[in-house]
């Protein structure tokens, strides 16, 4: 039914609204504006008031993998289950991202089409969860990271013939791992797995389907051939060198700057601890990049190890304490994310025609980014939805070292980042 809901402000992705209103009908924003100026026909729809709030857009998660649990070896159980114990699993985690108010998210790699599957129960009502865009398993090397997920190929042919694959299959972009990882046994983050023309087959064949192509990439040299091919977003792009050490490469961020590639730097709960335990500042080149006008959007690889999907917003709490305005961080994680993945004329905005998805926080996130951990309510495509706990609490347990006021295990982290950079 439709109704109206009322907030000392609204933040609709383009201006803020004093003592606003929004209108909301079966599935998308029929009205916004001041609570003052609301026309007589909504005058007589029911009405919740919501003081003390802010009423903005549904969050967005660029960079997730619903069938990694986020506990501390989510590999390892990924490929110990059945494909239907993995649906599962993925069905759980995209629950968690909308108890949180994440109502869009980019699954960036699974084990074969299982998060296709889970995107088209969603979307038909099946299942709940937030919009999906699916880019089925990753393309790499055959043994090259994440193997497991199904999608290994070497030569030109075999890179054509997965694209065409994954586009009969019904994905929504192309993944590729155009370096190694860290979670990967026997994978290293800074090796280039494949050459600048084999990524430029894949991004030519993806083209040729009208998708977008995301590619991993930590080392400096795999960023590079990335880049020369042309990819549309670059995952991580965290300049890792043979040594493990960040390496902030200047002429390469113009590079990535002057051709308009975004960077989703998977920046997430954990950081500050990461940054502790290794001396390594996680993101400490993310502000030089953006004053070099590379766009950056909210990601935070949720399902990796130790990063549950229920801590979307620490990644975002880091990211101003990185030194970036709340701002700023809101527009990554809305209405910039919505556009860098291609759904920024249906979501990311609340304004008459868009989807309804939106999220009730308790104070101003413009003043305090961790508000947003205080949800009073989560709207996704005009339907309500209520966590499995019964109430919004994002404390429910799960993580594994991280708690929801972001202290940390330290001994569980440390034995996770040897482990990772073993």
């Amino acid at each position: 039914m439709p109704e109206v809901l009322t907030a000392p402000r609204i933040l609709t992705g383009d201006q803020t609204v004093t003592d606003g209103a929004i209108v909301i009908g079966d599935r998308t924003v029929d009205w916004v504006g001041p609570a003052a100026a609301l026309p007589a026909d909504y005058a007589v729809l029911p009405r919740a008031d919501y003081p003390d709030s802010t009423i903005m857009p549904g969050l967005i998660d660029s960079h997730v993998h619903l069938g990694l649990d986020g506990g501390p070896n989510p590999v390892a159980r990924m490929r110990a289950e059945t494909d239907a114990q993995q649906l599962i699993l993925m069905l759980h985690s995209a629950r968690e991202l909308l108890g949180v108010g994440v109502t869009t998210a980019r699954d960036l790699g699974g084990r074969g089409y299982l998060n296709v599957a889970v995107r088209d129960a969603i979307a038909a009502g099946l299942a709940r969860g937030p919009r999906l865009l699916a880019a089925a398993c990753p393309i790499t090397v055959t043994g090259g990271h994440c193997w497991f997920m199904g999608a290994e190929a070497d030569s030109d042919d075999d890179l054509r013939r997965m694209v065409r694959t994954h586009h009969k299959h019904g994905a929504d972009l192309i993944k590729v791992m155009a370096t190694g990882g860290f979670m990967t046994t026997g994978s290293a983050p800074w090796y280039a797995q494949f050459t600048a023309a084999q990524l430029a087959v894949i991004v030519e064949e993806a083209r040729r389907v009208d998708k977008p192509v995301a590619a991993h990439a930590h080392g400096i040299e795999g960023i590079r051939r990335a880049v020369d091919a042309g990819v549309t977003t670059l995952e991580h792009c965290s300049f890792v060198t043979e040594t493990n050490e960040r390496r902030f490469d200047e002429s390469l961020a113009a590079m990535i700057a002057e051709r308009g590639i975004t960077v989703c730097p998977t920046v997430n709960v954990n950081a500050p601890y990461v940054t502790e335990l290794t001396g390594i500042v996680v993101g400490e080149h993310l502000a030089a990049m953006q004053e070099m006008g590379i766009r950056i959007v909210a990601g935070t690889d949720a399902g990796i190890d130790n990063t549950p999907h229920h801590q979307y917003v620490g990644g975002l709490e880091y990211l101003v304490k990185l030194g970036f305005r709340t701002d700023e961080v809101l527009a990554m994680a809305t209405t910039e994310a919505a556009a860098v993945l291609g759904v920024g004329d249906m979501t990311g905005r609340l304004a008459p025609g868009y989807e309804a998805d939106l999220i009730v926080v308790h104070g101003n996130p413009l003043a305090d980014i961790t508000v947003l951990g205080k949800l009073r309510r989560v709207i996704a495509r005009g339907r309500d939805y209520l966590p499995d706990s019964g109430r919004f609490d994002v404390s429910a347990p799960g993580t594994p070292f991280a708690s929801p006021d972001h202290t940390v295990n330290l001994s569980l982290l440390t034995e996770a980042t040897r482990r990772r950079q073993a």
